[in-house]
């Protein structure tokens, strides 16, 4: 088995990228536009400045997963983490941690250490990813990291 492929994403994996997103709501067209406009730094989320990065992984030659954030202002934040999805047949075996980790690094890297995240008061298993990694409750819809680097100071899940 191979092992799996981690890289900074390019406009060749958005339509794989926009096929996970649309599995879950709206459709490809629509992701596509949505995804190639952030990069390009063309989409600006509320507060969003423009240095924004994305990361995919691959299991041989399926995109499997992607992570996605920009620099913010949002909530005195400094950074803020856009889209993270990881097909299902591949979650929980810890592509979103490592996905995470790398955006972490690269919020580190801009000297971004207040880091937030929009999620769904409702979404149990998202919510309890992030406070595994050491967000915490920031108001309903966001979590927050008051220092990124607890993301990396996380051991990596085997597997």
């Amino acid at each position: 088995m191979k092992p799996l492929l981690y890289r900074e994403a390019r406009e060749s994996d958005i339509p794989a990228m926009a096929r996970i997103r649309a599995a879950e709501w709206e459709t490809e067209e629509y992701w596509q536009r949505r995804i190639n406009a952030y990069l390009r730094g063309e989409l600006h989320p509320r507060d969003a400045l423009r240095p924004r990065i994305s990361y995919v992984c691959y299991d041989q030659d399926s995109l499997v997963g992607f992570i996605a954030g920009h620099l913010t202002r949002r909530h005195s934040c400094q950074g803020e983490v856009e889209w993270i999805n990881v097909v299902p047949a591949c979650r929980g075996n810890g592509i979103a941690s490592e996905l995470l980790r790398r955006l972490a690094a690269w919020f580190i890297e801009q000297k971004a250490t207040r880091v937030c995240v929009d999620v769904e008061s409702s979404n149990s298993i998202a919510r309890r990813f992030y406070a595994g990694h050491g967000a915490e409750d920031l108001k309903p819809h966001w979590m927050v990291w008051d220092d990124i680097k607890l993301v990396l100071e996380k051991p990596r899940p085997s597997g």
